[in-house]
């Protein structure tokens, strides 16, 4: 009965066959980070819940748009969250300010191998200007919303449209 349940989920293709896709993220230098801090530069290890998320977002995109078998290394090499902190604005002491001028930007170096082979390899300086007009998916309670919103939109490009890097 077992045998014939197994045999049964394989023919549905309910068992995985083959390796999914590898993502590894990491974070050059985070001290010398732009700003990465989503409670302000007053807290100690304000920066790793930010970037923590940041690496567990890069991971659920290889894993939903990358083929088994290809590997994607990411390292950050640096972050700017989206908005800034005013800290002059006494009622509002770790509240970020968004506005035209504060736009998210993350750089990063990235190596897709497939089969050990590698497929495309770059530096990029991701930037989403018009961050503030973008309609985004994520709820506005989404600390990093836009920077998400951002990374979708270059991953999709690079890796799923093959666009190569300008």
């Amino acid at each position: 009965m077992l045998r014939r349940t197994l045999l049964s989920l394989l023919a549905l293709g309910f068992w995985p066959l083959t390796a999914g896709a590898i993502v590894t993220v990491a974070f050059e230098s985070p001290g010398q980070f732009r700003d990465a801090s989503l409670e302000g530069s007053y807290i100690v290890a304000a920066d790793e819940p930010a970037l923590r998320e940041i690496g567990k977002h890069l991971q659920k995109l290889g894993e939903r748009y990358l083929a088994p078998g290809e590997t994607l290394a990411v390292e950050v090499l640096d972050v700017d969250l989206a908005g800034r902190f005013e800290p002059w604005r006494t009622h509002a002491y770790g509240v970020r300010f968004m506005d035209s001028i504060t736009w998210p930007m993350i750089r990063v170096r990235y190596t897709l191998q497939r089969d050990g082979h590698t497929q495309m390899s770059a530096e990029e300086r991701l930037i989403d200007q018009m961050y503030l007009a973008h309609q985004t998916t994520y709820f506005s309670n989404d600390r990093l919303r836009y920077e998400k919103r951002m990374l979708d939109h270059w991953f999709r490009t690079r890796f799923v449209e093959h666009v190569p890097p300008p």
